[in-house]
């Protein structure tokens, strides 16, 4: 009997995607090319909608150790602009300090709980399909073997072997002329600046905290983690990297090479796993598709973009959310015709939107005199309400709505917090006028019925990724509106 779904990939999109189906019902099996959790320190949190989502999923506590909800920060940053969020009266920007090692062992250990199956040391190597399967060739400890499954799910990266194997473009553009040196350093308690917690640099000033810092020769990141560990990243524009391994010394230099003047950095305490990483240039790639027959892609196997602003685990997981409940509403036969098609659909331009974000930053963060007067004009522009409250719902992903509603401005944005409701991942019709049991009667076999205080609606039909999929704030809403929203989500009544 086949598979359901098999996942190629177990970072935090593939694990991400395997716990929501098995919420959902379906059998997910996960292949991992790894044997063992990986040593490279790459994401050091998650920004974004991303946050409030795991927040529903009841995930968010687990990273924490603390039942306190998400609130939003009072700043942030956008191409080493920093972006005073505590003048919106509701901002959307959430962040979460967790690495990515921590994200991907939470995510492993709800898998588990679950009961999906991991199979470590297994790598994808060929695909086949036809209308009813795909047959996956897989490579593993004793030797290859196939598998039968419904769906493969591209969750491997962005050199990923399952997007190559079905035949699907990633076009993009290539930036050679930045080097991104990285890793975790001391730095003298003396050049720690009580008031700010920055870097205070003698003879040039304060480096801020977790926020990007520009000159005409490249950019600093110092990042003093609660944890104990410091990052420190330097990106320059015209010092290529040398052939000798990468090491503390040449981080310093390079930060000389930024700043004008030198730092003592020293080598990291304490346990690891530490960075110690260099990359030259980058990549700006999406996908041509994000499907292919009974073949789809999450996460950095779709798009692969700059990490300014940290956008990554904030786009994939919200594309493992969205495809999970739609491939499980196909399995499982109650799926309207099309419903599956609308991953891309949905997905594909909020990839658009963080590879266009991500590239105007690089631009504005660049060298020389004629980017520092542009970044004059975009920091006058900054100081105006409306711009810095379209920066925040551009950073955090709250510009994405999935359709609108004349009843309600709520439908199409994301579900406000219901508490336990949507820990389920399923449907939910949240009705707090009393006047709607008998017209959502016929779907409640895949939809849960529920009250909680929302502000702004009496009524929300609430998709599994969070999503709200129909609102009404009318005290007797009308009947046959939800029923069409129904039969459009969730399929015809059985």
């Amino acid at each position: 009997m086949p598979y359901d779904v098999v996942i190629s990939g177990a970072g935090p999109n593939g694990l991400m995607l395997a716990c929501e189906l098995a919420l959902a019902g379906v059998r997910p099996i996960v292949l991992e090319k790894r044997t063992a959790p990986s040593e490279e320190q790459r994401a050091n949190g998650l920004v974004g909608q991303v946050v409030r989502l795991l927040d529903r999923r009841g995930l968010y506590e687990r990273l924490t150790g603390n039942t306190q909800k998400p609130v939003p920060v009072p700043q942030f940053m956008f191409a080493a602009f920093p972006l005073p969020l505590y003048e919106l009266a509701d901002s959307p920007v959430y962040t979460m300090l967790a690495p990515q090692q921590k994200i991907e062992a939470m995510l492993a250990e709800r898998a588990e709980e679950l009961g999906v199956e991991m199979r470590a040391g297994h790598a994808v190597t060929g695909l086949t399909q036809n209308d009813d399967v795909v047959v996956v060739d897989v490579d593993g400890p004793d030797g290859p073997y196939r598998l039968e499954a419904r769906y493969l799910v591209g969750a491997d990266g962005g050199r990923s072997i399952t997007r190559k194997l079905a035949g699907i473009g990633f076009p993009g553009v290539v930036n050679d002329r930045t080097v991104s040196r990285s890793a975790h350093v001391t730095v003298p308690a003396g050049l720690k600046d009580p008031v700010t917690g920055g870097l205070r640099v003698p003879g040039y000033g304060v480096i801020p905290p977790f926020l990007h810092h520009r000159t005409e020769r490249g950019l600093v990141a110092y990042a003093p983690f609660p944890d104990g560990r410091t990052l420190l990243s330097v990106t320059t524009f015209d010092l290529p990297e040398g052939d000798a391994p990468f090491t503390i010394d040449e981080l310093r230099q390079a930060l000389q090479h930024v700043l004008g003047v030198e730092v003592p950095l020293g080598p990291p305490t304490g346990d690891g796993p530490h960075m110690l990483r260099r990359l030259s240039g980058g990549n700006t790639r999406l996908a041509e598709r994000y499907r292919d027959g009974r073949v789809l892609l999450v996460g950095d196997a779709a798009h692969v973009h700059s990490a300014i602003g940290g956008p990554g685990l904030n786009l994939g997981l919200q594309d493992a959310v969205n495809l999970g409940w739609k491939l499980a509403a196909t399995i499982r036969g109650w799926a309207p015709d099309g419903l599956l098609d609308t991953y891309e659909a949905e997905r594909r331009p909020a990839g658009e939107r963080v590879t266009m974000h991500t590239q105007a930053q690089s631009v504005l963060i660049g060298p020389g005199p004629d980017v520092t007067a542009l970044r004059t004009l975009f920091g006058e522009l900054l100081r105006e309400p409306a711009v810095l409250r379209r920066i925040a719902d551009l950073i955090s992903g709250a510009d994405i709505r999935y359709g609108e509603s004349a009843d309600s401005p709520l439908a199409g944005a994301f579900v406000p917090d219901l508490g336990p409701a949507t820990r389920s991942g399923r449907p939910l019709l949240v009705d707090n006028t009393g006047t709607l049991a008998e017209a959502a009667g016929p779907w409640l076999d895949r939809v849960d019925s529920v009250t909680a205080p929302v502000d702004g609606a009496k009524a929300l039909l609430v998709r599994p990724d969070c999503y709200v999929a129909w609102a009404s704030d009318k005290p007797a809403p009308d009947p046959e509106s939800l029923r069409t929203a129904l039969r459009k989500w969730f399929g015809e009544p059985r």
